[in-house]
């Protein structure tokens, strides 16, 4: 099966813009994507929050389809939760800004992240993290993507009751899947 992105590129096109304040970096990301990948990323930016696996943040989706997402994800505040086990889908956070700190089942120490690192989730792969202070990943996931729903709208569902961020997730996610269809 093959994909659009490449995990890889994605991770030289945000180390290239690490030096930048986040104000700035966003958009220099959003241009070496877009340069790259021509025609499918979009630089608007409308950011929305996410609450999944105990943590609340805020998202804004670059690329959106069936298959993959290229999102930037974070927070100014920092947090911690679950990442949650995908059995068929694959991700990869490339870290921008803020201090990672992620766990796996039996692990008596954390690993820590910081900008430039990539920590990647296999399939069925699951970890605790925490966002030191701040976070923030240009996040990239592959595989059967709306498989991924039932965890990212969860805890909006059944613990804060946000139905307007529960819409527009639906509402913003429809639209990149209809951009993505009509190519």
């Amino acid at each position: 099966m093959s994909y659009v992105f490449d995990p890889e590129v994605l991770r030289e096109i945000a180390h290239s813009h690490l030096d930048l304040p986040l104000e700035k970096m966003f958009p220099a990301i959003t241009r070496g994507l877009s340069e790259r990948y021509p025609g499918l990323i979009d630089s608007r930016h409308e950011w929305f929050f996410s609450n999944a696996g105990g943590v609340m943040g805020q998202l804004t989706i670059l690329y959106a389809s069936f298959r993959e997402y290229v999102i930037f994800y974070g927070t100014p505040l920092g947090g911690q939760g679950h990442t949650g086990r995908y059995s068929f889908v694959e991700d990869y956070a490339i870290i921008l800004d803020g201090e990672w700190w992620y766990f796996s089942e039996g692990d008596a120490r954390r690993q820590e992240y910081g900008p430039g690192d990539v920590v990647h989730l296999r399939k069925g792969e699951a970890k605790g993290f925490r966002m030191v202070d701040r976070g923030w990943i240009l996040e990239y996931a592959r595989g059967p993507i709306p498989t991924m729903l039932p965890f990212g709208v969860a805890d909006t569902l059944f613990s804060t009751l946000d139905f307007t961020t529960l819409f527009r997730t639906f509402r913003i996610y429809a639209k990149h899947l209809i951009r993505s269809v009509r190519g």
